[in-house]
């Protein structure tokens, strides 16, 4: 369930397997291929420098950390844990380096290392066998602020059946999930993974749309009470009359969808070079993984979608009366340690949001035989979920262009009222901004270019007219948006700002949104939207002919090369105004009592510092330390993992598709 806002730097000795024996990338061209273009060979500097070792991007187990840099609070709390995203990104990574050099050993490496540590094992995720899928989870109420926690859970409250478990079992053979978790403390900072730096599985974000990373309580996925209070951790977000000791998961979609669209790309290159044996088994594994993401699909408590109002008016849900068929936030699993006495629930979402959908690798596991699912209904439900998408990212289009957040079938995540006159989206509530609130989750820019990107993408491959009307739309009001110095300096939005909303869907006749706007609050130069954003106009253009989309796509990566590389890639100083939240208090209910691994104490004084005292030995502390003191918000400058892949594959595609043109 990731969330998105908008230094020490340690060398580390990596033997990893997707990054050992670097030699220049240029060597491993396929025996008699062209020299790399110049746009390839940007993408080989920029590969050379992502994957060397003495550049810190991967742990010494070839996991791609969140960023170079320890110091940095976004989405995760750390810069040495990890993402579902940034393994999405190193599978896509290395599919791009298979298509420049034809070696796909990498590609595969990489989906070893994603499977190997983000999906959890069966020791990890041990009592599926006890899933009920007629009564999948106990209800329990999503609440506005932090301090409204623990939750309580309530049983009495109607939930629906789950469709997909026992088909999923009788294709695949196990009750197990194949999704991966979200969040992972690579080097065991925390220490939840007992000694030494074993990759662990952590979870933040657990109570309610208000709270952001600043207010979060990390906690183990494997909650055995070692750790936190006389309950473990559980006791700060549910309420129940008895703990057990649990393991439980978290599915960030986008990420698993991304890994997806990179296995189509994969497939589709190494067939052009007549190598698509060389990656099949990989792709079908990607396969799988679609098959199971369609659990983001459905309501969260299984409920029937559209006009679901009360926690027990909204009746439950039957067959696939309860999926909404669009990428949510998230979906989640868990169950018992005990196996003894085992039990194991899982949930969907009810909230969905314009920029986690992802219509290429919908298209993907719906048309592409390498790509079909094993399942009974896989491949439709992923054809129906293409035109539900498209449809989607229609009606959030703001008269101006840009995709306003989304919808829910859960207001307020406990099937309140929504305010009277709330547009709706096949009975669904429109929601400005769906899941999270600080800040608000549709502000930031990079969610329109990485949604787009995959319209653009799918555009491309089909020239479907209904993405094309999107594209054609949206990227009008990004490009007026776009300014390109004569020094090749550039700037783009960041921060959006929206108002009014949608009309009420009506596939057979669309309204035209007159009364949903947003305007451009500020604008930035940020590497790794820029990335994004080029990719978009690449994708676009290839297909459309637009000559601005292609000038500016160029103008971008020529301006991120020409400004803002460095030893380690490319980036940019950031100001960190919002680090002075680092003495934020962070909620506890008064007389809970406990402790972090490390001793930090736990209590109604504790503060996002206080139980995360690590950061105090951080070399880039005293900056953060400075500015808490009253001086000036801290500069620094980050090497973010996906960031760097987001240019990367950028430059890949423009030297695939556009070099050369005019």
């Amino acid at each position: 369930m990731s969330r998105r806002h908008l230094l020490a730097i340690s060398a580390v000795a990596i033997t990893a397997p997707v990054v050992n024996s670097l030699m220049s990338p240029s060597a491993h061209a396929a025996p008699g291929a062209a020299a790399a273009t110049p746009y390839e060979q940007r993408f080989l500097d920029l590969y050379a420098k992502i994957t060397s070792p003495g550049n810190g991007y991967f742990s010494p187990d070839g996991i791609p950390y969140h960023s170079v840099e320890t110091l940095i609070v976004e989405a995760p709390d750390h810069g040495h844990e990890t993402t579902s995203e940034a393994y999405s990104y190193l599978i896509w990574l290395q599919a791009m380096y298979g298509r420049v050099t034809g070696d796909w050993s990498r590609f595969n490496q990489a989906w070893e290392t994603m499977e190997k540590y983000m999906i959890p094992t069966h020791d990890q995720q041990p009592t599926n066998s006890f899933y009920n899928a007629s009564k999948p989870a106990t209800y329990a109420p999503e609440w506005d602020q932090p301090s409204q926690y623990p939750a309580r859970l309530d049983p009495g409250v109607g939930v629906g059946a789950d469709p997909l478990a026992a088909e999923l079992k009788s294709a695949y053979g196990t009750d197990d999930i194949y999704g991966m978790h979200w969040l992972q403390d690579v080097d065991n900072t925390y220490g939840f993974g007992g000694s030494g730096k074993t990759p662990t599985y952590i979870n933040t974000f657990q109570r309610g749309s208000q709270e952001s990373v600043w207010e979060t309580v990390t906690q183990p996925c494997r909650d055995d009470f070692t750790h936190g209070g006389r309950n473990g951790y559980l006791d700060l977000f549910t309420g129940d009359n008895s703990y057990a000791k649990q393991w439980k998961y978290t599915n960030a979609p986008d990420a698993d969808a991304r890994a997806v669209q990179a296995a189509y790309w994969a497939h589709k290159w190494a067939t052009a070079q007549g190598k698509q044996a060389q990656v099949a088994a990989t792709v079908a594994k990607a396969a799988k993984m679609g098959d199971y993401l369609r659990y983001a699909m459905f309501d969260k408590y299984f409920k029937k979608v559209g006009d679901c109002v009360g926690p027990s008016g909204c009746a439950p849900g039957s067959g696939k009366n309860s999926s909404h068929y669009l990428l949510s936030w998230y979906y989640a699993w868990g169950g018992a340690l005990d196996t003894s006495a085992g039990w194991a629930w899982r949930i969907g979402c009810s909230h969905s949001h314009g920029g986690y959908q992802n219509p290429l690798a919908a298209y993907a596991l719906s048309s592409y035989a390498a790509l079909t699912p094993k399942s009974a209904t896989g491949k439709a439900d992923w054809a129906l979920s293409l035109k539900r998408q498209l449809e989607f990212y229609r009606w959030l289009q703001s008269a101006e262009g840009a995709i306003a957040g989304g919808a829910t079938n859960s207001w307020q995540g406990r099937y309140a009222t929504p305010p009277s006159g709330t547009p709706t989206f096949y009975g669904m509530y429109y929601d400005e901004k769906p899941v999270y609130h600080d800040p608000p989750s549709n502000q930031w820019f990079g969610f329109q270019a990485w949604s787009m990107e995959r319209v653009a993408e799918y555009y491309h491959q089909t020239g479907a007219a209904d993405a094309k009307a999107v594209l054609d739309k949206w990227v009008n009001w990004a490009l007026a948006n776009t300014t390109v110095a004569a020094d090749g300096t550039y700037a783009f939005p960041s921060t959006l700002s929206w108002s009014g909303k949608p009309d009420t869907w009506n596939p057979s006749n669309p309204g035209g949104n007159a009364g949903l706007h947003v305007s451009v609050v500020d604008r930035t130069n940020d590497v790794g939207v820029a990335g994004a954003y080029a990719r978009t106009l690449v994708y676009y253009a290839a297909r459309s002919g637009h000559t601005r989309a292609r000038t500016t796509a160029k103008a971008l990566l020529d301006g991120m090369w020409t400004h803002h590389q460095d030893a380690r890639g490319i980036a940019v100083p950031e100001r960190r105004a919002d680090y002075n939240r680092f003495d934020a208090g962070v909620y506890v209910p008064g007389g809970w009592t406990g402790r972090m691994p490390n001793g930090d104490a736990i209590n109604s004084s504790s503060t996002f510092t206080s139980i995360r005292s690590f950061y105090k030995k951080d070399p880039d502390w005293p900056k953060v330390e400075a500015y808490l003191a009253g001086g000036a918000a801290p500069t620094l400058t980050y090497h973010r993992f996906w960031a760097q892949v987001d240019i990367a594959l950028a430059l890949g595609a423009y030297a695939e598709l556009l070099e050369g043109t005019r």
